[in-house]
């Protein structure tokens, strides 16, 4: 009797063990399910962000081009060519508010001025105003000329001296064809003083004349003061057809 009981006991413990095998096993299985999941779940994810960054790559990679297309044919544009095209567009506004003003049958002059405001019109009257105002440099015989008239307006003429050197010269005051009175003039002291301040005039002024150049805002800040900023245009000046490239290179994003 009690070894049937016992083997009852026995079968009912590997019963029991049997049991929680099959528990683990669904457990082990369930869990392994849930992981392969969440594994799907990182992959899919994983790969839709590979999509995002390969799409950005193509575009960045596309705009790269178009601007690389850009910049070439900025090269191969003459250097004065922003100024030729804002002259041309100029011009073509101007033509059609003619035609407009000729359709209309209006003054396109009168039009013209009815358009200008106070402030150019004042600033233009006191530049019309001044004395032998400096139109800038348009050739070497338009600035002798300015030169000649700034030279000329500050004659102050001794007619004294006029008066006495005529009464020297007598009838040679206005030669003729057979005069001869080359080498007979001798300059006053106060001539030759006149010329010497005028002249050292001259030179004080042309040492501290400086070319004026426009000022372009549209240009890269590449300068920390004004100093730096000659030095750089210096250094542009010499060596930048040699680093050109590796300059685009960096602005790119491309430089190894």
């Amino acid at each position: 009797m009690d070894l049937i009981i016992s083997r009852k006991i026995k079968l009912a413990e590997r019963e029991r063990e049997r049991e929680r095998e099959r528990e683990r096993e669904r457990e082990r299985e369930r869990r392994g399910k849930e992981n392969g999941f969440l594994a799907s779940e990182k992959r899919e994810a994983r790969l839709i962000k590979f999509r995002e960054l390969h799409f950005k790559r193509n575009e960045a990679r596309k705009l790269n081009h178009q601007e690389v297309v850009e910049e070439d044919k900025r090269l191969k544009l003459p250097a004065n060519w922003e100024a030729k095209k804002a002259r041309i567009e100029w011009e073509l506004a101007e033509d059609k508010k003619k035609k407009e003003c000729a359709e209309k049958g209006e003054d396109y002059h009168r039009v013209k001025l009815l358009e200008i405001g106070a402030d150019d019109a004042e600033r233009w009257e006191r530049k019309k105003k001044k004395k032998n105002p400096d139109p800038g440099f348009s050739g070497y015989a338009e600035a002798q000329l300015r030169q000649y008239q700034r030279l000329t307006k500050q004659i102050k003429p001794d007619m004294d001296s006029y008066e006495r050197q005529r009464e020297e010269c007598g009838k040679d005051f206005h030669p003729t064809s057979n005069s001869l009175i080359h080498g007979t003039h001798v300059p006053s002291t106060e001539g030759i003083d006149r010329m010497v301040e005028d002249v050292e005039k001259q030179i004080e002024k042309r040492a501290k004349y400086s070319r004026r150049r426009a000022y372009n805002d549209d240009a890269d800040i590449d300068y920390i003061n004004e100093r730096n900023a000659k030095f750089n245009k210096k250094a542009e000046r010499f060596y930048g057809k040699y680093t050109a490239e590796i300059k685009q290179n960096l602005e790119r994003g491309t430089a190894v």
